[in-house]
């Protein structure tokens, strides 16, 4: 899936980019696998806002994803390759041979009319999902489970994937996008092969209304407003305070750490690089 340039008929267009779409296919969308979606403008229950600058954008509605592959051993067929307006990758629809349908996330080289499984004995092809345990050393994978028996967590983005490094009694070393080497179960489950969509990361947006199309407002820097509203806010010129990048809370917002889960701190062989 590759690029398209606009003509710089506009401000806007001059640096725009889109997506061509060549893969996706005209097929409909089955309504049974479509979900409400239910829009709250960044406010929990309550009604306050928890999360600034949200609100607005196209209306939508969530496909189903089959994030935990149940349907073991039956195969199915390609229906088709949709877009999904709640993630960056794009989505397959399977036909199994038992007549159920279900949505997955499209891997890099999957195609209309391909066969996928779900088993054990499943063929090292992208789309198919087996435990980590029967997958081969060094294979890139993505969509994979975290807890045995549980959804898919991790490399689920649009050209994500991670790589079994190796496999160790019980559990399997996987490196993920980030650099980090995790112990994973080898009883978990991943799907083989690369999400699609890869050129994703590369659009560039072009104009401010195609992030107000996706439900995001505008972000004010906390320099520009006024003390009441914001630790970095008044003062004659620019001015912090003397204090570091902080939220409108207090919160530190560069560098610092938000990892509570000490318990799984045994599970991480390797941390994540640096980014340079």
């Amino acid at each position: 899936m590759g690029l398209k340039l606009y003509s710089p008929t506009s401000a806007g267009r001059r640096f725009m980019s889109a997506l061509t779409n060549e893969e996706l296919t005209a097929i409909p969308v089955v309504k049974s696998l479509l979900k409400k979606w239910r829009r709250k403008g960044g406010r929990n229950n309550t009604g306050r806002v928890t999360m600034r600058y949200r609100g607005g954008g196209a209306k939508r509605r969530y496909r189903d994803i089959e994030f935990r592959r149940a349907k073991i051993g039956i195969p199915g067929v390609v229906a088709g390759i949709s877009y999904d307006p709640n993630r960056t990758a794009n989505i397959a629809l399977i036909h199994y041979v038992d007549g159920e349908k279900t949505y997955i996330l499209q891997p890099i080289g999957l195609k209309t009319g391909d066969a996928v499984m779900a088993s054990p004995e499943a063929d090292i092809r992208p789309g198919n999902a087996l435990p980590l345990g029967k997958i081969p050393v060094g294979t890139a994978i993505h969509n994979i489970e975290l807890k045995i028996g549980g959804r898919a967590q991790l490399c689920r983005t649009a050209g994500a994937q991670a790589q079994l490094m190796a496999k160790e009694t019980d559990y399997g070393l996987v490196k993920l996008p980030s650099g980090e080497v995790r112990k994973i179960h080898l009883d978990c489950w991943a799907t083989i092969g690369q999400v699609g969509n890869e050129d994703h990361r590369n659009v560039t947006i072009g104009k401010a209304g195609r992030v107000r199309w996706k439900g995001r407002k505008p972000r004010v820097r906390g320099m520009a407003m006024n003390p009441v509203d914001h630790p970095h806010g008044g003062g004659e010129g620019r001015s912090k305070g003397g204090n570091h990048p902080v939220s409108p809370t207090g919160i530190p917002t560069k560098g610092y750490k938000t990892r509570r889960r000490k318990s799984t701190n045994q599970m991480i062989v390797t941390r994540r690089t640096r980014r340079q």
